[in-house]
């Protein structure tokens, strides 16, 4: 069984490695968006999370990108 540090060795090689994403994108994200991002690349998509047209355009409005 691994310890933290061998867990979080492990998820950083597959967020670096598999997802493309860089050491401080890493070290940013919370275990659940680290999930989330192995199961959207893994091809997993349920309906529970998927956005509509109304929560994709409120969700542009709370977090705007420019």
């Amino acid at each position: 069984m691994l310890d933290f540090a061998g867990r979080a060795l492990w998820a950083a090689r597959v967020a670096t490695g598999v997802l493309g994403w860089s050491p401080a994108d890493f070290w940013a994200a919370t275990p659940a968006e680290l999930r989330l991002a192995v199961e959207g690349r893994a091809g997993r998509f349920g309906d529970e999370g998927a956005l509509d047209s109304v929560a994709l355009a409120r969700l542009q409005e709370m977090l705007p990108d420019g």
